[in-house]
């Protein structure tokens, strides 16, 4: 099984291939973060610090335009990575080690004992509606990403971003499906900017989503530690038990 802890919020390591990986960093202490329009609040501390996190090979940034994907000690740990994968327009912010992948743009990371893991560029779209739709909620929310992992030796994780298109899911699954393990971001956030709309999937469609990639075990993240999100884990558990899915959850 690939080692996946969940941290809070969007906030989790993966080791893949002797390689380790952690979404989108944020473990600043609970307050609030003005943006426009509504602040945003943070509501539980992260369970670990960045020096306890030990060495990490690369952070897969979903998006940087947001605290609650990347907050000020998530923007500081980031000098001290040696790769940032994340969206175009966020690598020409972020500078330094930040690379843009695009959707289904290929990185490959070398492994420390040889060979290598792949990294896939996976569309995701952080609001509400379906790709066709991507460019007006690009304007509104920015852009965002998600992400494959292949290697030949190893099971395929998907990890979804802030993404809200079951559509896109499917695309996923397409090329990559069935997927191993996929980390889906959750926790229904709403703003005011789409009129209450879901900006990230609720627990309803995480389960959708797992049966589109035909997932073995799903590791929910995003679904806690933020004001903004309207449904927690124990939404999750209980989607997931209503679609006769509760055994491939893994809630760490």
């Amino acid at each position: 099984m690939i080692p996946v802890q969940v941290f809070g919020g969007p906030t989790a390591l993966i080791e893949y291939g002797g390689l380790r990986l952690l979404t989108d960093p944020t473990f600043d202490p609970p307050g609030d973060y003005p943006t426009p329009g509504t602040p945003l609040t943070k509501t539980a501390p992260s369970k670990i610090t960045p020096a306890e996190l030990g060495p990490i090979d690369a952070v897969l940034l979903s998006h940087d335009q947001h605290p609650d994907n990347l907050d000020h000690s998530g923007r500081a740990l980031l000098d001290d990575v040696p790769l940032t994968l994340t969206t175009r327009s966020g690598a020409a912010r972020l500078g330094g080690n930040a690379q843009a992948i695009a959707p289904w743009e290929q990185v490959k990371l070398e492994r420390p004992g040889g060979g290598t893991v792949t990294v896939t560029g996976a569309p995701a779209m952080h609001g509400p509606g379906e790709p066709s739709e991507a460019r007006a909620v690009e304007a509104v929310m920015g852009e965002v990403i998600g992400f494959v992992l292949t290697a030949d030796d190893l099971p395929t994780v998907y990890v979804s971003g802030d993404n809200a298109s079951l559509e896109l899911v499917a695309q996923v699954a397409e090329r990559f499906g069935p997927v191993d393990t996929a980390v889906l971001f959750a926790g229904a956030p709403r703003r005011p900017a789409f009129g209450g709309a879901l900006l990230v999937l609720d627990s309803a469609q995480a389960a959708e989503a797992a049966k589109i990639l035909g997932a073995r075990r799903v590791v929910p993240a995003h679904c806690d530690s933020w004001a903004h999100f309207t449904e927690g884990r124990d939404d999750v558990v209980r989607a997931f038990t209503a679609a006769g899915l509760a055994d491939r959850l893994d809630l760490g």
